[in-house]
């Protein structure tokens, strides 16, 4: 008898092995966390509580700061929505996706193109759910639309709230009343954009507690506050600095009843929270950096930006390293065990360990490369220097002159008020070479 069984024993060890390994890999897919990335559209780097803001309170991201990490030198890789929010989904400079040339219009023929690798992409092809809720931007042809792009679901508009029946006289064309999506229906036409914060937040709630058995990715792209600016009538004079004031408040009130969803849910303390904006200000404060969105000094693309997962990332953190949403698509996958295709370029670091060990790790120095509006190069950040060799806008020609080439020290000159270039020639050229190498290899 017991020599019958001897050939069986390891038979039954290596399948209880198998089962145990199995076991293992599903418990570690279940322990993945949840994302949510918050988008803003044209929110400055002042226009938080915990970044300095004046004239409203913003209780609910600031109390996400205090439970993760608060980024002092947070960048976004272009002045604009449309190239932002095309870096952010793929990791990429704007310009390898050819979305680096002013926004797309309800005219435009064109949008991201489907061969590009979305973050939503990878994340679902691991296992994750992925929804889109609020403002696409990145081409409203079907081919071009989130679920096309990785999305499961999507709720929203494909542009700008501005959009919305607006003439262009260069084209003679009326764009349509701004179309209210769900997935590829459309519900609505011309909706009351008061309600708009309000509608894209109870969706998010709606998605968080109908949550299956899988991780969710939700990327919630707020149209405010973008102009023309809407509050609803509860925070309709809320403020004291008027309807931004007030649109910011909503914003506020928007994650703070997404974050108590995932308490009551049980997900939150593992949940990514990402909080950030696309650009800088139109209509908001980036004090005291100098500009403003549409512009390539540093309040046109530092914003400020929050990351929070209590499970994993030490509480009440500010981290002064240079870090951008160009970052946030290999991090995420590393997290999420998401695979990036190896023909995939990625224009921005993991920074797992920084999020996870904020007080002990050092990224490696790497320039950051601020494009303009029109898709031209117009400055580097590498370490403490900022160089500027040319401007599209945000300088007056006729007030100024011409615009002259321009080194900063950020340390210590963070408004860009000291021009030192004639004192630091070597770091100007050295500069100077590498934007010229890095715009020659797209």
């Amino acid at each position: 008898m017991n020599q019958f069984f001897k050939p069986v024993k390891p038979v039954l060890l290596a399948c209880f092995a198998l089962v145990l390994f199995l076991t293992a890999c599903n418990n570690h897919k279940e322990e993945r966390p949840n994302i949510i990335i918050f988008f803003t559209d044209d929110q400055g780097y002042a226009d938080l509580g915990t970044y300095g803001a004046e004239g409203f309170t913003t209780p609910n991201l600031d109390t996400l700061a205090t439970t993760g990490i608060k980024f002092t030198n947070f960048y976004v890789p272009a002045t604009v929505c449309t190239p932002s929010r095309a870096a952010l989904l793929t990791g990429k400079y704007p310009k390898r996706t050819n979305l680096h040339q002013a926004v797309l219009f309800p005219f435009s023929e064109g949008g991201l193109a489907p061969a590009e690798v979305t973050m939503a992409e990878i994340l679902k092809e691991s296992g994750y759910t992925t929804s889109c809720i609020g403002k696409w931007h990145l081409g409203h042809k079907a081919e071009f639309m989130p679920n096309n792009q990785g999305f499961d679901e999507f709720y929203g508009v494909p542009y700008s709230n501005d959009m919305d029946n607006h003439y262009y006289p260069h084209k003679d064309f009326t764009a349509p009343p701004l179309p209210l999506y769900r997935n590829t229906t459309i519900v609505e036409n011309g909706p009351d954009q008061r309600y708009l914060t309000k509608k894209y937040t109870e969706e998010a709630i709606r998605i968080i507690k109908a949550k299956g058995g899988k991780p969710f990715f939700m990327y919630l792209a707020h149209n405010m506050p973008h102009v023309p600016l809407y509050a609803s009538p509860k925070f309709k004079g809320k403020s004291e600095n008027g309807i931004y004031g007030d649109v910011i408040m909503e914003l506020d009130w928007s994650a703070g009843e997404i974050i108590k969803a995932l308490k009551e849910e049980g997900l939150y303390d593992n949940t990514i929270f990402v909080f950030t904006s696309d650009n800088g200000p139109h209509k908001g404060s980036a004090k005291p950096l100098r500009g403003k969105k549409a512009e390539t000094w540093e309040g046109g693309q530092r914003v400020p930006g929050i990351i929070s997962w209590p499970a994993k990332i030490p509480a009440n953190k500010i981290v002064d390293q240079v870090v951008t949403t160009l970052d946030l698509y290999p991090t995420l996958a590393h997290i999420a065990t998401a695979k990036i295709p190896e023909t995939n370029v990625q224009d921005g670091l993991d920074i797992t360990q920084l999020l996870l060990n904020p007080d002990s790790t050092n990224l490696p120095e790497r320039p950051f490369y601020y494009y303009a509006r029109n898709g031209e190069l117009e400055a580097v950040r590498l370490g403490k220097w900022k160089l500027h060799t040319k401007k599209s806008n945000g300088w007056n020609t006729k007030m100024e002159g011409e615009f002259q080439v321009s080194l900063y020290n950020l340390e210590t000159d963070i408004a860009e008020k000291l021009n030192v270039v004639s004192d630091f020639p070597e770091v100007a050229r050295q500069l100077k070479k590498l934007m010229i190498t890095f715009d020659d290899s797209l």
